[in-house]
């Protein structure tokens, strides 16, 4: 399977089950909605613009098997809401419920390929800008996971990565473990093998500690959502390496597609942030907080780069004044 999340028929939505790597790799059929949205919820599939992609193919499945495909669509809508990939997933094609399966079909497929394209696009708006800032060698800290697990194929901040090693530069990086359930040690580091990346694991909390210590030339990370004024939702972690990278003085750089920038919002301070509870952290029942997500203030972003354009908050520039330009 080359695609972390695809159609096939039967019908059917098939991924690869993250929650089995790097010790297994799974193919899942899921021929039912309820069953994509526990899929969804315990991170079998996850990333952001892979969960815009699940959604879109959710509402072909409702449209095929469901008996009640409107309420079934409204259930797969909710099923995680601090990612905005995955809403717009459903409603885009949800839209042409009307018209017919085949029809949300085709729209559903038209998402997937149109992230394809994405990935694409993004790792040389990237990898230009990488080069730009830092030269031929960067050394590079990443948080979470951003690669094609992320995505259909290629990734974000990864598919950056991965981009620039194809271009034949020194490109070293330093992937935190992410915690709470560990997708930079288990996915990043799995992905960064296979392609071929020197690569460095280091728990979370030493991030900022490495870039003022000087091993780190800029952060590189993804988002789960952008808001109107460049405030950014990340996987939890993100807040602090975008400290430490401010305080080092080092570029900290956001990598997702348009469909994560969601203008409607207009700030971080108004986004649900996903609390998953006590027993992904603690075994004893001690009492926790585990809030999957945080916000990253806009003034400590550098740069965000999308699958249409740079946008460079660091010079002031805005998501509303910066106007898209083609994929490449």
């Amino acid at each position: 399977m080359t695609h972390t999340i695809d159609w096939s028929d039967g019908p059917a939505v098939v991924i690869i089950d993250q929650t089995l790597l790097p010790q297994r790799e799974e193919i899942l059929r899921l021929t039912s909605v309820p069953e994509l949205i526990g899929a969804i919820q315990r991170l079998a599939v996850r990333g952001a613009p892979a969960l815009g992609v699940a959604g879109a193919l959710g509402v072909a499945l409702a449209a095929r098997v469901s008996a009640d495909p409107v309420a079934d669509v409204a259930t797969l809508r909710a099923a995680r809401p601090t990612a905005v990939n995955l809403a717009r997933g459903v409603d885009r094609v949800a839209a042409r419920l009307a018209e017919g399966p085949e029809v949300v079909l085709a729209e559903a497929l038209a998402v997937r390929d149109e992230d394809i394209a994405s990935s694409a696009s993004m790792g040389r708006y990237g990898a230009d800008l990488v080069t730009e800032l830092i030269g031929p060698e960067p050394r590079l800290l990443t948080h979470c996971n951003t690669g094609g697990l992320a995505c259909v194929t290629g990734g974000t901040a990864l598919g950056v990565i991965t981009t620039l090693h194809a271009d034949g530069r020194r490109v070293e990086v330093i992937a935190s473990e992410t915690r709470p359930l560990l997708q930079g040690a288990r996915l990043t580091a799995w992905e960064l093998a296979r392609a071929g990346v020197p690569y460095r694991l280091a728990v979370d909390g030493a991030g900022p500690f490495l870039m003022a210590r000087g091993e780190v030339d800029a952060v590189i990370l993804g988002a789960d959502r952008i808001c109107a004024n460049g405030d950014v939702v990340n996987k939890v972690g993100t807040y602090a390496h975008a400290l430490g990278a401010a305080r080092a003085g080092i570029p900290f750089l956001v990598v997702a597609p348009e469909t994560t920038v969601d203008m409607a919002t207009k700030s971080g301070a108004d986004v649900e942030i996903e609390d998953r509870g006590a027993a992904e952290i603690s075994s004893t029942g001690a009492p926790a907080v585990n809030p999957a997500f945080d916000v990253t203030p806009h003034d400590l972003v550098t740069a965000i780069i999308t699958d249409r354009r740079v946008v460079r908050l660091s010079r002031g520039e805005t998501l509303a004044g910066v106007v898209l330009g083609p994929l490449r």
